[in-house]
């Protein structure tokens, strides 16, 4: 418990920080909000001032400052420039969509990355290890939005397998059976979801292999093989149990990526999600929702690490010990 709310407060600390950070930059930065976008008219000298009035935003920072955090404590995100909601409601919109392309990227990351990393540390030297390191290597130097546009042009474009963007198809969506509504929804999904999870199963691959390695070689490995414990108990029960340790830190810092920093991804397939939402309140300048994008970022980052932290415990014995 005691270190719990070490933790905690910690978290508080960091979210305040960070809050304030981005708070200051973004009012700092170039451009202001209610400006003209596109070749739309600006608009009129006294409905900005009154738009501004409204908002706050003719305060100093300081007191925009001090009232957001206010708000912040009593609950209440505020209202979007742009979108004239409740910041609280467009999150609530985005995160479902967000949470859904995160856990199917997480599965092909975690699952691929894992199962290619134990390939290659059991045929470690081998010809085929060298070639899964190159290709590795290749898969996760490209950029994701080269790669986003790529799949798009070759699956959606040029072989008509898959939907090119969104999340359903609009015009025929809601005249479909459940079942059929599920198959729309996976077959939008698939593309902005390899693409996150191919670019990080190639990075998990690479980090976790040479822990596969250590493991395999570890003197635990040669304790079990001489009281005559099988390979595959060997394989499953030990060495990949005491290599799942760095594994655990990916998924820890990966989720909140996912989560939040998705914005390319999210933009290049018209995803309706966290990343595009925070992605088009920068471009507006909507101070309301830049903010809670930033400090659901933030949560997510801390909680990700807290959960790593009891994966950790739970995992390594040793941890367990030093905490008692």
């Amino acid at each position: 418990m005691r270190w719990l709310a070490r933790r905690s407060l910690s978290a508080v600390a960091t979210l305040l920080v960070v809050l304030t950070l981005v708070f200051g930059a973004i009012h700092l930065a170039p451009g202001t909000p209610f400006m003209p976008r596109g070749d739309r008219p600006p608009l009129d000298a006294a409905a900005v001032a009154r738009l501004q009035a409204r908002f706050g935003l003719d305060q100093p920072i300081a007191v925009q400052y001090g009232r957001y955090i206010g708000a912040l404590v009593r609950g209440e995100l505020g209202e979007s420039f742009s979108a004239r909601r409740p910041v609280a409601a467009m999150i609530a919109d985005a995160i479902p969509n967000t949470l859904l392309l995160a856990a199917a990227a997480l599965a092909i990351e975690f699952l691929l990355g894992l199962g290619i990393s134990i390939y290659q540390g059991i045929h470690a030297g081998s010809h085929r290890d060298r070639a899964l390191t190159n290709l590795t290597l290749f898969i996760y130097s490209l950029p994701t939005f080269w790669l986003g546009l790529v799949l798009l042009l070759v699956f959606g474009e040029r072989l008509h397998w898959l939907p090119v963007g969104g999340i359903t198809d609009p015009a025929i969506h809601d005249s479909l059976s459940i079942a059929g509504r599920a198959v729309d929804r996976i077959r939008h999904l698939i593309l902005p979801a390899v693409t996150l999870g191919l670019i990080g199963a190639a990075g998990t691959a690479r980090f976790e292999r040479p822990a596969v390695i250590a493991a395999l070689h570890d003197d635990y490995i040669r304790s079990a093989r001489a009281r005559g414990v099988g390979s595959r108990r060997i394989l499953w029960a030990h060495a990949v149990r005491n290599a799942l340790l760095p594994y655990i830190t990916l998924a820890g810092l990966a989720f909140p990526f996912l989560l939040t920093g998705a914005v390319v991804v999210e933009s290049v397939f018209a995803w309706p999600g966290m990343g595009k939402l925070a992605a088009d309140a920068i471009a507006t300048r909507d101070y309301p929702v830049v903010m809670a994008a930033t400090l659901l970022a933030a949560v997510m980052v801390i909680v990700g690490n807290l959960a790593a932290d009891c994966c950790y415990a739970v995992a390594d014995p040793r941890i367990r010990e030093a905490s008692r």
